[in-house]
């Protein structure tokens, strides 16, 4: 029987149960949560680095976009508000669109 030990979607084991596997779950405290949805976070990132089509691309960032929503939820906020705060840090700051790559700054 193969050993994950890694945060999975709600849906997950009720899939398992259906394709006729044994299996074994817990619930977690809210310190290991926030730790394994940090964990998970990477593995997705690593998938999306590694994604070859954009539809693998978008489909990893999906899975990225999915565990913010949790990770804002765990912060007592919502996808809403961490939209709002990246609005104000584009006006702000500007976004990523222009593509630009800073070598050095003089001091």
């Amino acid at each position: 029987m193969p050993t994950y030990n890694k945060l999975v979607r709600d849906k997950i084991p009720q899939i398992i149960e259906q394709s006729g596997k044994r299996f074994s779950t817990k619930i977690l405290n809210d310190q290991d949560y926030i730790k394994y949805l940090q964990q998970k976070s990477y593995e997705e990132l690593d998938e999306y680095c590694a994604a070859k089509t954009n539809e693998d691309a978008v489909e990893e960032l999906a899975d990225l976009l999915e565990i913010i929503h949790s990770l804002a939820h765990h912060h007592g906020s919502s996808i809403e508000e961490v939209e709002k705060v990246r609005e104000k840090k584009a006006e702000k700051r500007g976004g990523f669109d222009e593509k630009i790559f800073l070598i050095e700054v003089e001091d």
